[in-house]
């Protein structure tokens, strides 16, 4: 399996595990996420940036790879992703430097499953 391919099964397996317990609240949250990144007054392509560069700067690197995988599906760019991964350090600091290694790696795998 490649990484991506092993992130979306490992993703999809635990959410429905987590779901499958009928938890309201776990329910709820989720539910929320899924709808704060649709397009309203800021297009969702703009969200998944934003959602990106917060993910940068709180270091979940699953989150990253989430934002990745969406931004591409609405049309990111390589330039566009380097300067949100700019920002994201500026904001974050160095301590996100190894978060953007892996940031990289993983959007050139998902341009590599792309193709």
């Amino acid at each position: 399996m490649n990484k991506v391919e092993e992130f979306n099964t490992y993703r999809s397996n635990m959410n429905n595990k987590i779901l499958a317990e009928d938890n309201l609240v776990i329910k709820r949250f989720f539910n929320l996420d899924q709808h704060t990144y649709a397009d309203g007054a800021i297009d969702a392509k703009t969200k998944e940036m934003l959602g990106l560069v917060a993910s940068l700067v709180l270091r979940c690197d699953d989150c990253v790879k989430y934002h990745l995988q969406q931004g591409l599906a609405l049309g990111l760019s390589t330039e566009e992703l380097f300067e949100i991964l700019a920002v994201g350090n500026i904001v974050g600091g160095s301590i996100c430097i190894p978060h953007t290694r892996r940031a990289v790696e993983f959007w050139e795998a998902l341009q590599k499953d792309q193709n």
